[in-house]
């Protein structure tokens, strides 16, 4: 089970003057259980990737296949993909309507007609899964909610109808540290219990080298690299090429063996660099 990408092409403005090659046979499967980020600046073909995932846009060229269900082949399909796929956009708590955050989460279940039961179990589990308690939380206003709350709230609502795959675009944008560092908990907490299939798409290199398993760098509206963030982060001159970089604790390693210090160099994480810094230093003291 996995999404497949194969051969998709995809333009903006065709038969206008306008004429956009947003992607240019672009090949990636993603497989079930992976943690996938990518990556790449504005205008590398990210956002227009993702929304092929669920049907939202249609290949110009070339198809997506969900679980072995060619997307927009048979548009009765759609809704059951889009039910596969959940995609959360930036910003999500914007779509917050409801007078009581169950009730929010409780608007996408509610549409499938599922009975009562089922979709006040799909509410607690899902908002309990982003980290909250349901009891405290279910009848509270979500505009009341700090903006890191409302953000979590979101993703439940699209957790409650229990996708296999979750695609989240820049899902700490605007966040302060403490709510970025928390959502971001909440979500690896998500992969790791509930087993679904996670897409991140982020600018943020140090985000995707501590969270994600494989990397796929965009520019230009293809493929660029694909691999491990250890992989990825290793040709430092070649994402500099393209606009990108390192995260800086890579930066810090490289300086500290540029000046004597014997840490490994493929280092992408504080926390790696944590331990391989102290070790070095009790090796220096002993």
């Amino acid at each position: 089970m996995s999404i497949k990408a194969e051969n998709i092409k995809y333009i903006y403005g065709e038969g206008t003057a306008f004429v956009t090659v947003a992607l240019d046979d672009v090949n990636v499967e993603i497989h079930k259980g992976d943690f996938l980020g990518i990556i790449g600046h504005t205008g590398s073909g990210k956002s227009t990737f993702i929304q092929l995932l669920n049907g939202l846009e249609k290949p110009t060229q070339g198809k997506i296949t969900v679980d072995g269900i060619v997307v927009g082949e048979d548009k009765k399909l759609l809704s059951k993909i889009r039910q596969t796929v959940g995609l959360v956009f930036q910003y999500p708590e914007y779509q917050l309507f409801e007078e009581t955050v169950a009730k929010d989460v409780a608007f996408g279940p509610a549409n499938l007609k599922l009975s009562e039961d089922e979709i006040n179990e799909r509410v607690r589990d899902s908002l309990e899964m982003m980290g909250f308690n349901y009891e405290k939380i279910k009848d509270v206003s979500p505009f009341d909610l700090s903006g890191g709350q409302k953000r979590r709230v979101a993703i439940a609502g699209v957790m409650a109808m229990k996708p296999s795959y979750l695609v989240l675009d820049e899902p700490t944008a605007g966040l302060d540290p403490a709510g970025r560092n928390e959502l971001f908990a909440q979500i690896n907490r998500l992969h790791e219990k509930s087993g679904v299939t996670i897409i991140l798409v982020s600018h943020s290199m140090e985000d995707i080298a501590r969270l994600v398993n494989r990397v796929i760098v965009m520019y230009k509206g293809k493929v660029h690299m694909e691999g491990t963030p250890k992989e990825i982060y290793s040709h430092p001159d070649e994402l500099e090429k393209i606009g990108l970089g390192v995260p800086q604790i890579a930066e810090v390693v490289y300086e500290l063996r540029k000046r004597g210090f014997n840490i490994r160099p493929d280092i992408i994480t504080v926390k790696e660099a944590k331990e391989e810094i102290l070790r070095e230093v009790r090796k220096r003291r002993a």
